[in-house]
């Protein structure tokens, strides 16, 4: 039935730009259109399939509900989760854990001094997360879960949450963005088909580097 289909046997590696975050992969020679149709399939599995770990719910010492602002804080709540929600983790096995953000100093607190158990990592030790004021501290406990896609806070609360957690909205896929372009592609004297380019880049909790799965 598919005698004389064209399609490419796996994706190919650009090594000169692959890096921990980011990589670009070739893949040819499609069938006219099905550059296209692959690029838009890959893209979103890439983007919604993945599984990653992300902060699910918050507990800020001092603070009853997202809105409330904290003494001797330059940031409220609401700033403070929007910022924590940019870090990301690597975890080395499914589950729930715990981490911890305790600083009692005036000055910037960053994710670096985010303090985590043995198998959990903070990707990006350089992210600002709030300002402290002097005499003033911040205490705060996280609920860090692995997952896939985008998961509502609503799907985010559990029963067995603990007292004074405030639920949010997670994004556990560790790809960023994925852009794919097609372009002409030659086979023999023939040039009626698609080269698929496709670009991916990640937090670094994995490589980029698909083209053995996909």
């Amino acid at each position: 039935m598919f005698k004389g289909f064209q399609k490419p046997k796996r994706l190919v590696a650009n090594t000169e730009t692959l890096t921990e975050r980011y990589g670009m992969f070739t893949a040819q020679p499609f069938e006219r259109g099905f550059g296209t149709t692959i690029g838009n399939a890959l893209r979103r599995i890439l983007l919604s399939s993945i599984e990653g770990a992300a902060i699910t719910a918050i507990r800020i010492e001092g603070v009853d509900h997202e809105f409330s602002p904290i003494h001797d804080v330059v940031e409220d709540a609401t700033d403070i989760i929007l910022n924590l929600k940019q870090v990301p983790f690597k975890m080395m096995d499914e589950g729930v854990r715990t981490v911890t953000l305790r600083v009692d100093q005036a000055g910037e607190v960053t994710s670096a001094m985010i303090d985590c158990p043995p198998d959990v990592e903070v990707l990006d030790r350089n992210l600002h997360i709030a300002t402290i004021s002097k005499g003033g501290q911040l205490n705060i406990e996280m609920r860090i879960k692995s997952g896939r896609g985008y998961v509502s806070r609503d799907r985010n609360f559990d029963e067995d949450l603990p007292m004074g957690y405030i639920p949010i909205d997670s994004v556990h896929s560790p790809v960023r963005k994925v852009k794919y372009t097609v372009e002409a592609a030659r086979l023999g004297q023939m040039t009626d088909y698609d080269k698929l380019i496709l670009e991916v880049w990640t937090d670094g909790a994995v490589g980029p580097d698909f083209e053995d799965e996909l």
